[in-house]
This record gives structure tokens, sequence and C-alpha cells, in this order.
């Protein structure tokens, strides 16, 4: 199975454990003609029943206007949203995008009732911990985080599907070819290849690497399918005010103050078959 099937497999048998809170709604950032600081604008947030939020990504083609376009005739308020979360699985585009922030949302629902709470991320790079002379790869440009790579020594190789952002830069190259991440033992890549589906086509890429971590805000999933197919540590935002951090989503504030940055490592990660079985 790929990753979204073994992902929905986990949540059926979550499911199996007893009733599953419901969707209560879909919180958008805020719509406007210049784009907002950092990754304001980047990202929804599904809410349920208990609470519990999952965030995707959602500037991959036109999904954001079209959820704008859409946001009141959804009818999510009430949705099951274990039926919703499948869509991830057989649906497409903006379907698709609002399974994988259902998913998420039952993940952290998951998470709470087992009584998990995952590490604080100990730094930003989620412990890559650059030095002089390795090669270090970046799947989607991370710009804030570059300056800290190359202050260490370290090589860096971009990745991005942007044709407009390819080229060598002052200290860096950023390439369009994948295959360029070959050579590379740590690795850095954005959550979105669990969105649009390129996973596994670029783990394929990353033979050589012995980290790898998968970082961002939508990376708020059951990892033991990432685990198995060798990433190292997911990093994602924990969510610990939920009202704070909606009305900051829906107004393009900084959401910072209402979440923490979590790293979830695979050697201290206790598992989905062991937290499953305190539910």
């Amino acid at each position: 199975m790929n990753f979204a099937e073994t992902y929905l497999a986990q949540l059926e048998r979550f499911a199996a454990r007893g009733p599953l809170p419901r969707v209560r709604a879909l919180h958008l950032p805020p719509a406007g003609d210049a784009p907002l600081p950092g990754d304001r604008g980047e990202f929804c947030a599904l809410e349920l029943d208990d609470g519990s939020l999952g965030l995707s990504y959602v500037l991959l083609d036109d999904t954001l206007a079209r959820m704008r376009a859409g946001e009141g005739g959804f009818a999510l308020a009430g949705a099951d949203a274990l039926e919703l979360a499948r869509a991830y699985v057989n649906g497409s585009g903006i379907r698709r995008t609002l399974g994988f922030a259902a998913a998420n949302a039952l993940t952290r629902s998951f998470f709470d009732r087992a009584g998990y709470r995952p590490d604080t991320s100990a730094d930003s790079i989620g412990g890559l911990d650059p030095q002089p002379g390795e090669r270090i790869g970046m799947i989607g440009l991370f710009t804030p985080l570059i300056g800290r790579i190359l202050k260490s020594g370290a090589e860096l190789t971009v990745v991005e599907l942007k044709a407009e952002l390819a080229g060598d830069r002052d200290g860096y190259r950023v390439t369009l070819d994948p295959a360029e991440l070959a050579g590379c033992g740590k690795v850095l890549s954005t959550s979105t290849l669990l969105l649009n589906d390129t996973l596994d086509h670029m783990l394929g890429f990353c033979r050589d690497a012995r980290w790898f971590a998968m970082i961002g805000p939508s990376a708020g999933c059951l990892p033991d399918a990432l685990f198995a197919r060798g990433v190292t540590l997911v990093g994602g935002s924990w969510v610990h005010d939920r009202e704070g951090f909606v009305d900051a989503l829906r107004s393009g504030s900084e959401r910072g103050s209402f979440a923490r940055k979590f790293a979830i490592a695979a050697d201290a990660y206790p598992g989905f078959e062991t937290l499953l079985a305190k539910i």
C-alpha cells in the first residue's frame, strides 16, 4: 500500500475503538491581493467537534481559490470525519486536500485520546546539525533556514518544482532535477510531498541519506508509514490554543504563540500499535 492507504487503514482501526468526532468547521486564511508573510496564507485548518485541528497546504493549483468560492457550500459541518478522510486516498484536487486535513485532525484526536504528546522541536531545522563539508539536500525551498545551513560550511542542493526558482545562488544551488539529491547524507523535506503524491518518488532519489526529516505545519499525520520508508524525523505544529490559532489563521496573523513546533524521531516514537492499545 502507498502512504495514503496505510495512513487511512490506521485511522479505520482507530474508528473501530469507538465513535469519532465529526467535522465542526473549515478555516481558511484571509483573501487579499498581497501575499501574507511566511506561511500565513498557505494552510487551512479542519476542525472537529472535540477541538482537534488538522492542517493542510492549500496552494497547489487553484485549491485555495476553489475553497474560498465554495467555503459556505461544502456542507462540512457535521460531516463524518473518517468518510472525508477517505478522500485523501481516492479523491483529487480540493477533495484530496480536505481529506488530508481531516486525516490530520483525526490523528490529533487519536494522539489526545492515547495521551501522547510529541517532544518540542529542539530547533527550526529538525535536528539537521549540518557540519562543514556535508552534502545537504532540501526538497522545497525553506528560505529562512538556508543561512544557518550555509553558515555551517555544508554544501546545499535544493530541489524545487517552480522553474523560476532554478539556478545557482550565493552558496547553494536550486534545481528541478531530484537526481541531484544523490550523495546527500542529510535531507530536509517539505511535507507537501504527502499531498502532491510524490513521496515515494522523491525518496527514491535519497538512498544515500542516513537522515531524512520531513517538516511543515501539515506534517500532523501518523508517522509510522513514513518511518517505514526511511524518514527519520517528522516535525509539525502542535496547537495548544485552538481558539487563538483559528483566529490567527483566519486573520493572517502570526500563529506561533498558539502552537509549538514538535518533532517525532523514529527511534523515540512509541508506534501506532502501542498508542492504539491505550484507547
